[in-house]
């Protein structure tokens, strides 16, 4: 054994020293800074766990950086950079509280602003002591960098999402380096790249301070932009008029494999990194009631396949697998989190060919929900976040299969062990979970599982065309349809999510029953009478105009691209057989803020109302443009309130009770409604997303409460507006999301009709309806695609 001198003993330990005191004083200060921050202005749950994650990255990436360039020790321009860290981290974290509540702007700004005047303070320093190095170098820049794409995010929700494309360009020059060699050529200093990189910084912290009026700021930050893409280009161009030169040098230079025990270490980080990532992506599974930790405890059989090809293929055909295999294993992992997603609000999986066409709709969707720029900062993560599942599935796949292949010695020995676990299992059945046996195939099952529902997607198209040319009322004349409402106002009004979950079995049902047990007595003491029961809808969660649409057409709408076929053929909606037997016809959506085309061209409506021309002038709520109690007094005063006009049938959308509930009107009488102004002024329960969401028992309380004012507004307006013609037709469109519901929910919703003239109960007699508005869990349930013909063949001749 040869021993070890002195000196060199000493310097190792010193720089063991430096590696572990650089990183853990800024793991140390950026704690208290958190800590200090949740003390004084408040800091989330989001907040902390990013502050901290943000914190893990940068310390972690020091310590290697300081033993890649072999740092005896931090300069005090170092520290001065660290610290310069900490208060971008800090910044981090009240960023993404402000995506949750009212951040703390002149804290953060200020944070902002200490930390770009220590960037010329260490850049001063470094001058006076003479003291520059690589890491210093390297360590300034990329500090500069996650503060500028910090304050980027912060900016983009009020300056427009574009803003960050001032912060992603550090972090896609670095990409397009990963991606092309030349592009990781050193670049010669310029003065000018460090004064536009301060310049983005501080167009950032006085757009973030919001003292200038938003044209200004918006056109200051659109000059920071362009100093930008200058900047970037101008260092691009040089690579590339430098790339036969850096290419050359890079043959030059032999491959040499450290063994170092830093290099060693970091080699084996990233394999004990990628080696949970990849069995992770295999066996996880696809819903979130099953994401527990005794469910990763499987063997996943494809991840021991190819493992087992990598020790027997040649390496560049074992290396033409891990990349064919790491991007397939990334598109199964975005699958499962879009299942996850889809499970959790609509009851059931992503369908790739269905779904896939609904992208704009939800991106719409999302922004009246939760604003135009919070929803395209959401839209921007997810394409981040499907990159970087991609990217780091295939890097890891690539990592195991090239170190299997390294030691063969110990690999082969692994795989077969685990190969013979598997077999055991898998004849044995067993499993620690239920449905999630240790034997696992589901990367298999699940692969397979998409590739059926494309071909049944494609399939399906013939199938319902089949469907949908069968139709019975099909060349009914008018003057045998709907004859037992002749003279009668008809009203089909969709109360948003209002489901079977609203009215029994859960902890908001007491509440609702009692609501609309009154209403059932108001409506009596006014002369109407209701019945009620229960129809499955063709949707859960979302996607209500698949449900309308179903109802309205008699036939099953439960995809996007159903809803396509549909509206392109000329199939009976209830719509056009009233407007056949000589009814006017009206559309009332009012959270439509554009045209809606299928509305005159498939449903043929005479007239349509949008949140454009009704009249309304006050606030939103949340997603709906207008209380319900708005949408009922405008269709009475623009349609039922007119004189010598025909009998109407309107299809009324009421969706005060729309996720996310975080703002809930208050009924308020009849006389003072007006244009809608006087909502301004009223007391209104007001709640962030996120808090809400956070709470369940709030959330579902909350959900409670607006599907109580919807139908205590229904019935107080049928009270006040009532008259002997008028009959309703009053449904759920489908259940809320499995937040509300629980698990395993059914997908049926409440329908009752309601009517002053006795004969029109008669009609439905034989349906074996129950009295009042409220359904009891043994009442009826029919489809909802059944509703049209039974209804049809009632009222008709």
């Amino acid at each position: 054994m040869c021993p070890v001198l002195p000196e060199v003993a000493t310097n190792t330990q010193e720089r063991l020293r430096t590696v572990q005191a650089g990183p853990a004083t800024g793991l140390i200060a950026q704690a208290l800074l958190l800590a200090a921050l949740a003390g004084t202005v408040g800091l989330s749950r989001a907040g902390w766990v990013v502050g901290v994650t943000c914190g893990l990255i940068m310390n972690a990436a020091l310590a290697r950086g300081i033993a890649r360039y072999r740092h005896d020790r931090l300069g005090p321009a170092d520290w001065v950079t660290l610290a310069r860290a900490s208060l971008a981290v800090g910044v981090a974290a009240l960023t993404v509280d402000s995506f949750d509540h009212s951040a703390e702007v002149a804290v953060l700004v200020t944070l902002a602003a200490v930390a770009l005047v220590l960037d010329a303070v260490d850049g001063w320093m470094v001058r006076r002591t003479r003291t520059a190095t690589p890491l210093g170098a390297l360590c300034d820049g990329e500090v500069d960098a996650f503060l500028i794409l910090v304050l980027s995010v912060y900016v983009a929700r009020s300056a427009g999402v574009w803003v960050l494309a001032i912060g992603a360009a550090r972090y896609a020059f670095l990409v397009a380096g990963w991606l092309l060699p030349w592009m990781r050529e050193q670049l010669p200093p310029r003065h000018w790249r460090k004064v536009v990189a301060a310049t983005q910084g501080i167009v950032l912290a006085i757009a973030a301070a919001g003292v200038l009026p938003l044209a200004l700021t918006q056109a200051a930050l659109l000059v920071a932009l362009a100093l930008l893409a200058e900047s970037f280009g101008h260092d691009v161009g040089w690579l590339w008029k430098h790339r036969n030169a850096a290419h050359s040098r890079v043959a030059a230079v032999p491959d040499r494999h450290e063994s170092g025990p830093v290099r060693t270490g970091i080699a084996a980080v990233l394999t004990i990194l990628a080696v949970p990532l990849v069995w992770g992506a295999l066996v996880a599974p696809d819903q979130t009631s099953q994401l527990t930790l005794s469910g990763f405890a499987r063997v996943p059989l494809e991840g021991l396949v190819v493992i087992a090809l990598a020790l027997v293929l040649p390496p560049t055909i074992q290396r033409l697998l891990a990349c064919v295999v790491g991007p397939a294993l990334g598109v199964l992992v975005i699958v499962k989190v879009l299942n996850m997603g889809f499970f959790a609000t609509f009851d059931r999986p992503f369908n790739p060919v269905a779904d896939t066409s609904m992208a704009g709709i939800g991106i719409e969707t999302l922004r009246d929900s939760i604003g135009r720029t919070e929803a395209n900062l959401v839209v921007a993560g997810a394409a981040v976040f499907g990159v970087g599942v991609l990217v780091l599935t295939t890097l890891a796949v690539l990592r195991l299969t090239r170190v299997a292949a390294r030691h063969r010695r110990w690999s082969l020995p692994a795989v077969t062990a685990l190969g013979a676990v598997w077999v055991l299992c898998w004849v044995f059945g067993a499993q620690l979970v239920s449905d999630a046996p240790i034997a696992s195939t589901s990367a298999a099952g699940l692969a397979l599982d998409e590739v059926r529902a494309v071909q049944a997607g494609v399939q399906d198209h013939a199938i319902f065309a089949d469907e949908i040319r069968h139709d019975r009322f099909r060349d009914t004349p008018g003057n045998k349809l709907l004859t037992g409402l002749r003279g009668k106002d008809v009203l089909l009004i969709f109360v948003e999510s209002y489901g079977r979950s609203a009215v029994q079995d859960s902890s908001f049902a007491p509440g609702v029953d009692a609501t609309i047990d009154k209403g059932t007595k108001q409506l009596r003491a006014a002369g109407f009478s209701s019945r009620s029961a229960f129809v499955t809808s063709s949707t859960f969660g979302g996607l209500s105009w698949l449900a309308h649409s179903t109802l309205q057409s008699g036939v099953w709408v439960d995809s996007q691209l159903r809803y396509d076929q549909l509206v392109k053929t000329d199939r009976l909606t209830l719509t056009k057989a009233f407007k056949r037997a000589g009814w006017r016809t009206v559309g009332d959506v009012p959270s439509n803020n554009r045209a809606w085309p299928e509305g005159t061209s498939f449903y043929r409506y005479d007239k349509l109302y949008d949140r454009r021309n009704v009249g309304y002038h006050g606030p939103k709520y949340s997603y709906a443009s207008m209380p319900d109690q708005y949408v009922l007094l405008a269709l009475q005063r623009l349609e039922l309130a007119k004189r010598a006009r025909r009998p109407l049938f309107a299809e009324v959308d009421l969706v005060s009770s729309h996720t996310p509930w975080t703002r809930i009107p208050r009924l308020i009488p009849w006389s003072d409604v007006g244009d809608g102004s006087v909502f301004k002024h009223q007391p209104v329960d007001t709640v962030t997303r996120s808090a809400l969401f956070g709470d369940l028992q709030r959330v579902r309380a909350s959900y409670g409460r607006s599907v109580r004012y919807t139908m205590s507004a229904l019935v107080s307006w049928v009270q006040n507006y009532g008259n002997d013609n008028l009959v309703l037709i009053v449904l759920g469109d489908h259940q809320p999301a499995k937040i509300i519901t629980g698990e395993n929910p059914s997908h049926d919703v409440p329908i009752s009709v309601i009517a002053h003239d006795p004969r029109v109960m008669d009609r439905i007699a034989r349906w074996g309806w129950q009295d009042g508005l409220r359904p009891s869990p043994n009442a009826p349930v029919w489809r909802m695609d059944a509703f049209r013909n039974r209804f049809l063949g009632a009222f008709g001749s």
